[in-house]
């Protein structure tokens, strides 16, 4: 018994790396040079970089014992969200949206912080909520004199990277609350949230949920005279070293949130609170940690990354869509699961993840080179998908042992 354990542990930590070589190795045998290719790595790693941002926050989801479904229509949502705050040079439906829960959420962020801060000098309950509302207002006022000029010259790079996450944040947050308060299956509850997004990426969008396109200076293209900043386009373009342009932009924010992850669930407590509500929620709660607050937390890590990763694509693909992120979700899923993290909760890294997305990611490249139909492809990720599942829970190993003693007593 304790055998097979110790083989279950090394499979789900050895195993996704092992994966990896192989099909790295199978891509060398059967393109070659053409495989190998710098540029042809680099843009594997570009593709693979948005996606990744919600598998890294399905990490923390499935970590829990929970699931999030909604990840891809966050992704349409934020996408088209992204696109209007560029173009659009008034107040529109997702400004609306937008712009009065991020000044909420910089409220409440600033009262917490500063409360947090007053009560470490001592202070008595009442004066610190006093000096925490007070920091609250200070800070959403700042925000609001910042950001409401934009709305009629149009958004910058940076307004959009803190404001469309927030966005995600907020409607994660929504979910974990729902689901750790409302003790309702998250499968549930993130199954409405992605319909909820969906529909509403389409009602901010326009009329058939339209594409909104995003135009820059650079290539003399404009829609009325309004154009994105140039500083936005940087986010799909790659890092130059000695004059070559290697690295993409969006890795960078891929390998951030994977280190960043890493450390909170190594380093941080919290990290021990999601792993031990994964391992038992209830025994969790007994031990005192407050399983509702860490849901949430998670949850809201999850919307704010995938609402990220709209942005990335906002960049990435110069347009804002309803359907952007659509099956997004599966790709995320199948990226933690196939990276070595039990779907039971409680077992698995962030940088089995990596691996995972990789994985997927060099998959495609390959059967793309081959020139594989894409319905091929969706196959073989399902049959990948389910084989991992049945390697991690050693459900395969078991079925084979019991077919060679089968054998074996027929004998």
């Amino acid at each position: 018994m304790a055998a097979n354990s110790h083989w279950r542990l090394l499979n789900q930590r050895l195993g996704p790396f092992l994966g990896l070589i192989v099909i790295f190795v199978i891509g060398i045998i059967l393109n070659g040079d053409t495989f190998l290719n710098i540029y042809n790595q680099l843009n594997v790693l570009g593709r693979v970089s948005i996606i990744a941002l919600p598998a890294v926050g399905m990490t923390l989801v499935i970590l829990t014992a929970g699931i999030d479904l909604s990840v891809g229509s966050m992704v349409s949502l934020a996408s088209v969200v992204c696109a209007m705050l560029l173009m659009e040079r008034d107040w529109t439906r997702a400004t609306s949206l937008a712009l009065p829960i991020y000044f909420v959420f910089i409220f409440i962020a600033g009262y917490y912080v500063v409360r947090k801060a007053t009560r470490r000098l001592d202070a008595k309950k009442s004066w610190s909520v006093i000096t925490g509302i007070a920091g609250g207002l200070i800070v959403a006022v700042t925000m609001v004199y910042w950001t409401y000029p934009q709305v009629s010259t149009g958004f910058g790079t940076l307004s959009v990277l803190i404001i469309v996450p927030v966005l995600g944040l907020f409607l994660g947050a929504l979910n974990g609350i729902i689901i750790a308060k409302g003790k309702i299956q998250p499968f549930i509850v993130t199954l409405g949230m992605m319909s909820s997004a969906v529909g509403l990426a389409k009602f901010i969008a326009g009329k058939g949920g339209q594409i909104h396109p995003i135009y820059f200076q650079s290539v003399g293209m404009t829609a009325g005279g309004k154009v994105a900043p140039e500083s936005f386009d940087v986010l799909s373009s790659k890092i130059s070293l000695f004059g070559v342009k290697l690295f993409p932009v969006a890795g960078l924010f891929f390998l951030c949130s994977v280190i960043i992850i890493y450390f909170v669930l190594t380093r941080l407590k919290f990290g021990r609170y999601v792993y031990a509500i994964g391992g038992n929620e209830e025994t969790a709660r007994l031990s005192g940690i407050n399983v509702d607050r860490v849901k949430t937390i998670v949850y809201a890590i999850a919307g704010g990354l995938s609402a990220l990763a709209g942005v990335l694509y906002c960049s990435a693909y110069t347009q804002g869509k309803a359907d952007a992120g659509i099956t997004w979700e599966l790709d995320a899923i199948a990226a933690v699961v196939i990276g070595g993290t039990s779907l039971m909760g409680g077992k698995g890294t962030v940088v089995g993840t990596m691996v995972g997305v990789l994985i997927l990611g060099y998959l495609g490249n390959i059967l793309n080179l081959q020139e594989v139909s894409s319905e091929v492809q969706d196959i073989l990720k399902g049959v990948i998908i389910v084989g991992a599942v049945l390697l991690q829970e050693g459900i395969f190993a078991r079925w084979m042992r019991a077919f060679l003693k089968k054998i074996k007593d027929e004998e």
